[in-house]
C-alpha cells in the first residue's frame, strides 16, 4: 500500500527535520506538512502544506479523509518551560490534541506516532538507569500532560486496537533549528553562542547530568519505530530512548577542544528545578531488544558535527 503521511506541528524543532527525512524516504508528495502557523514560501515549495489547528477535530478529520492519510505524526505540543507559564493552554493543546488524533486513528485505522518525554519522570523516579516501568510522579505541567498522554495511548491500543507508537525523547540537539523553550535547550544554544561570541551563560548548574540525543539519531529512531512490524512493538505507552548523558560542564569542555578560548559561566534559573526532577541516565534496553534500536552519535561525534554545521551557516 502506498503510504500518505501527515505531520502535525511541522514548523517545530522535530517536525521540520522529520518532514525533510520522510520526504527523502517516501517522496515529497506523499508527506503532508501541517502547522497552526503558516509556512514560508520556501517550505511550501518543497511539498504539500496545510495550515491547520490540531485542536480543530473537524478540520483535521476532513484533511485526513481528503488526502487518504495512512500515517500521522502528531508533534504539536507546548514544551516544559513555556507550559509552566501557560498551564491551561498547555494542557488543552497537549491533551485534547492527542485525543483528537487517537479518535481519528481509531475511526480511520491509521498508524499514529505521538512523542512523550523524559519529563514523565519525577523526583521520586530512580535517576540512574531509569527503567522502562518505574515510579512516575512528574512535577511539571508538561510532564503531567505527557504521562496522561501515555496512559491514553495504552488505553486506545488495549480498548480499540489503535496502532499508536511513542518514544520518550531525551533532550534533542540539532543545528538546524533554534531552541524552542525546553529545559534541555541549553545544549543547542551553547553551540551557537560558542561560534558567535565564544562565551555562554548557562541556565543550569555545571554538574546537571541529563539524557541527550542528537537529532539524527532521534529521527532515525522515530521512523524505525513507525516502520517496524506491529508485532514487535511491545510497549504501547511509550518507549524509553537513550543515546548519551552529559553535564553542561562536560559539553563546554568538549567544545573547548575545537574552540580553545570558549568560556562558559553558570546562572541557574527556574529550569534547574525541572532538570533536578528528571533522570540522569535512561535504560532503553526494551527499545533495543524489541525493534533493534541503537544510537550512532556520542558526545564527541555530536559536538564535532554541530560545530561544523553552525560554523558553515555563520560563514554563509
Amino acid at each position: 500500500m502506498t503510504e500518505t503521511i501527515l505531520v502535525i506541528g511541522s514548523n517545530g524543532q522535530i517536525g521540520s527535520e522529520l518532514v525533510e527525512k520522510l520526504r527523502e524516504d517516501y517522496g515529497s508528495n506523499r508527506v503532508i506538512a501541517s502547522d497552526v502557523r503558516e509556512a514560508d514560501a520556501d517550505t511550501k515549495a518543497r511539498g504539500p502544506f496545510i495550515q491547520m489547528d490540531a485542536l480543530d477535530s473537524k478540520q483535521v478529520f476532513d484533511a485526513v479523509k481528503k488526502n487518504n492519510v495512512t500515517q500521522i505524526y502528531m508533534l504539536a505540543a507546548m514544551l516544559s518551560a513555556t507550559a509552566e507559564q501557560k498551564i491551561k493552554l498547555a494542557w488543552k493543546l497537549n491533551m485534547d490534541g492527542l485525543l483528537n488524533f487517537l479518535d481519528i486513528a481509531k475511526e480511520e485505522k491509521l498508524k499514529l506516532f505521538w512523542p512523550s518525554s523524559i519529563a514523565v519522570f519525577g523526583p521520586t523516579t530512580p535517576r540512574r538507569n531509569t527503567p522502562q516501568h518505574t515510579i512516575m510522579e512528574p512535577s511539571t505541567v508538561y510532564g503531567i500532560s505527557k504521562l496522561a498522554g501515555e496512559r491514553w495511548c495504552e488505553y486506545y491500543f488495549q480498548k480499540y486496537g489503535v496502532d499508536v507508537r511513542s518514544l520518550r525523547y531525551p533532550g534533542l540537539i540539532s543545528w538546524k533549528t533554534l531552541p524552542g523553550g525546553g529545559t534541555t535547550d541549553y545544549a543547542i544554544d551553547i553551540f551557537h553562542e560558542a561560534v558567535k561570541n565564544k562565551s555562554y551563560e548557562c541556565f543550569l548548574e555545571a554538574d546537571t547530568m541529563l539524557p541527550m540525543m542528537y537529532m539524527e539519531d532521534a529521527l532515525r529512531a522515530t521512523i524505525s519505530l513507525m516502520d517496524v512490524d506491529a508485532s514487535k512493538v511491545k510497549v504501547r505507552s511509550s518507549y524509553n530512548l537513550a543515546a548519551m548523558s552529559f553535564t553542561p560542564e562536560m559539553l563546554a569542555t568538549e567544545i573547548q577542544k575545537h574552540i580553545p578560548d570558549f568560556t562558559c559561566t553558570y546562572k541557574p534559573d527556574i529550569r534547574q528545578q525541572y532538570a533536578d526532577s528528571w533522570p540522569q541516565r535512561i535504560d532503553d534496553g526494551e527499545a533495543r531488544a524489541d525493534w533493534g534500536w541503537s544510537h550512532d552519535y556520542d558526545l564527541s561525534h555530536m559536538t564535532e558535527d554541530m560545530l561544523m554545521h553552525i560554523q558553515q551557516t555563520v560563514v554563509h
